[in-house]
């Protein structure tokens, strides 16, 4: 396992910017989650320590298992000595060691800015999750790139491993310039994003998917998926746009586009709600159907769920 990242530690001209990208994580949060990296055990893809096996399967490498010999495949890989006692032909199987790569996939735009009193808002959450996610990986020497997007791709950090790449990636989290702003394109972002995605790996994509159809957002990832990554949808989620406030009027604000309207919530409460609720939905469902994992992010619970949720990401591929 590679050394802990120390937060506070980054040679860094402007100290100020520094302690505040530290402040994203701190290793107490994370050390409750010690026991759960316990189950990247050593199996075809397991995860979180440090060397990985992949599903590439070759000569090198670590023994996988036996398989029944079919003419046709070469006999390099033939156990005769199996043979011998079995009289039957078996191949043996190795799994190749290599190194596992997360893409964090952050959304910026404007509606990530909103956040009702008492919650974190969702820009600041997702800011904290990547953040969490990249000393989670930084700490078992595994590697991690950031992406970040509105309507375009704003700022993409190759995939490194290095306490120095980690507080790049804080840097990045917390520069101005890449603050929540614009309106969203996720399907057209996500285009220009495949080729950025360097090697095959884990896509975490963290937005609350507001502005686009859901349906279209999941054809977009078609890409990655054949390119042979795994993929996990963290849909940020405040309070209010899952339950409209219980007051006789409201003004809304589109964040994006900045468009107002006023309504009184009890009038359009069970449609807005189910509308909520059914745009979730679709993507839960379209995600299961194409093998896509998804997890909603409730600004008003411990973000520490978010880890929680990467760490049980394709658990049952590993255990």
């Amino acid at each position: 396992m590679a050394p802990l990242p120390s937060p506070g530690s980054a040679h860094d001209t402007d100290q100020q910017r520094a302690r505040l990208a530290a402040g994203l994580v701190t290793p107490e949060s994370l050390d409750r989650y010690r026991h759960l990296v316990a189950f990247a055990r050593t199996t075809v893809e397991s995860r979180f320590a440090g060397r990985h096996k992949s599903a590439e399967l070759g000569t090198g490498g670590e023994f996988a298992e036996f398989t029944r010999y079919v003419p046709g495949l070469p006999t390099s890989g033939i156990d005769w000595r199996l043979y011998g006692r079995s009289l039957r032909l078996y191949l043996r199987r190795f799994e190749e060691l290599s190194d596992m790569t997360v893409h964090l996939v952050v959304d910026t735009s404007g509606s990530m800015r909103f956040g009702t009193p008492g919650n974190d808002a969702k820009a600041l959450r997702a800011a904290r999750t990547a953040a969490a996610l990249a000393y989670l990986m930084i700490r078992q020497g595994d590697k991690t790139s950031l992406t970040l997007f509105n309507d375009v791709v704003r700022h993409h950090l190759p995939a490194g491993g290095t306490q120095r790449h980690f507080h790049q990636m804080l840097r990045s989290l917390v520069t101005p310039a890449y603050g929540a702003s614009g309106p969203t394109r996720i399907a057209d972002s996500l285009a220009a994003t495949i080729p950025l995605l360097k090697p095959r790996g884990r896509v975490v994509l963290l937005s609350d998917f507001l502005g686009e159809d859901p349906e279209a957002v999941l054809t977009a990832l078609g890409p990655l998926l054949h390119r042979g990554h795994e993929i996990l949808l963290l849909q940020l989620s405040d309070p209010a746009e899952r339950t409209l406030p219980d007051i006789p009027l409201a003004r809304f604000i589109d964040m994006e586009t900045h468009e107002e309207i006023q309504v009184e919530p009890a009038e359009i409460r069970h449609r807005f709600e189910k509308h909520v609720a059914h745009r979730t939905e679709i993507l839960r469902r379209g995600s299961l159907d194409r093998g896509i994992d998804f997890a909603v992010l409730r600004t008003e619970r411990p973000y520490q769920e978010a880890i929680e949720a990467y760490l049980g990401f394709r658990q049952w591929n590993t255990l």
